[in-house]
């Protein structure tokens, strides 16, 4: 396996008796990159978070984190983790616990002693450090679930649902240590619902549908990956709309307008061409880049989003 990425799977899954929770989950993360991870509810996101932190073991296939075997205690050493559902201790107070899970890291004392106020300043809790966890709001225990993911200093930070309950400027504090984060060469695995969140911050996303894979986008890289073509022509049958596959992993007619959805090697030069060679009238073609949104309904299907 490459020592480019951070995780590398390969049909990686879990079965639970006769029910499967993850078919199939082949991903790769590079180093540095903040990699986004989606699929509807029980499309298998927790099981795949739980398998690459050693929490759950596999069923079949293989992994690897930070060069290690999935599990090794050495490469959870250098990760950090914030779980969706966290129950963290009340009569602490906010320094005690980062105090608390510093010695379960291993660090030291005399780096724990400044780090504390350092992170505690980073998620905007610096004056809450002595107030007790049972009178933070939820958006403060996330903050702090946060600081915790980061008291190591870990090379991979994994992030299941870093946002939930946060209000607009606590979003905008989050993203700008994921940014920060970036910047240092730590690579950030994120599993949210929030699509808007995802789109703004990730650099990769990748799609799980009933436990498999299904599709990996370049958010930064390639543009024609999450673009759309909406074209006004006619007339359109059956054999045109079969030949526009080639350039489109979604094509379809509604009223006298073709969407595309257009695949790496999409070309609006040569899409029009070939309409116009195929004589089709071409009344008019726009481009547009389509919103993660539009791009999951299309993925996941409609009824997913319930």
């Amino acid at each position: 396996m490459s020592a480019n990425y951070v995780i590398e799977t390969h049909r990686l899954g879990k079965d639970y008796g006769n029910k499967t929770a993850v078919a199939d989950l082949s991903i790769t993360v590079k180093r540095g990159e903040v990699f986004g991870f989606l699929g509807p509810n029980g499309a298998g996101k927790t099981t795949s978070v739980k398998m690459l932190l050693g929490l759950v073991s596999p069923s079949r296939g293989e992994g690897r984190m930070l060069g290690r075997r999935l599990g090794e205690p050495s490469a959870r050493r250098e990760t950090g983790f914030l779980p969706e559902h966290f129950r963290f201790h009340g009569w602490l107070s906010g320094s005690e616990f980062l105090q608390l899970h510093g010695d379960l890291h291993g660090v030291t004392r005399r780096r724990l002693a400044p780090r504390i106020p350092e992170l505690l300043e980073l998620v905007g809790l610096e004056d809450a450090g002595d107030k007790k966890l049972r009178a933070y709001s939820k958006g403060m225990l996330q903050r702090i679930g946060l600081a915790q993911a980061l008291l190591n200093e870990p090379d991979l930070i994994i992030l299941d649902e870093p946002t939930s309950g946060l209000d607009p400027l606590g979003r905008r504090l989050v993203r700008d240590i994921i940014a920060d984060l970036r910047s240092l060469g730590k690579t950030v695995f994120i599993n949210s619902h929030l699509l808007s969140e995802i789109e703004v911050t990730c650099d990769r996303v990748a799609f799980i549908k009933q436990g498999s894979i299904v599709r990996t986008v370049d958010l930064r890289g390639a543009q024609e990956e999450v673009s759309t073509v909406i074209i006004r022509a006619r007339p359109v049958n059956a054999e045109i709309l079969a030949a526009l596959a080639q350039w489109s992993s979604d094509a379809r007619v509604d009223g006298d307008r073709i969407l595309l959805t257009l695949n790496k090697h999409g070309d609006v030069a040569e899409i029009n061409r070939f309409l116009v060679n195929a004589g089709v009238d071409v009344y008019g073609l726009h481009q547009e880049r389509t919103s993660l949104e539009d791009l999951f309904i299309q993925i996941m299907g409609i009824g997913s989003l319930s």
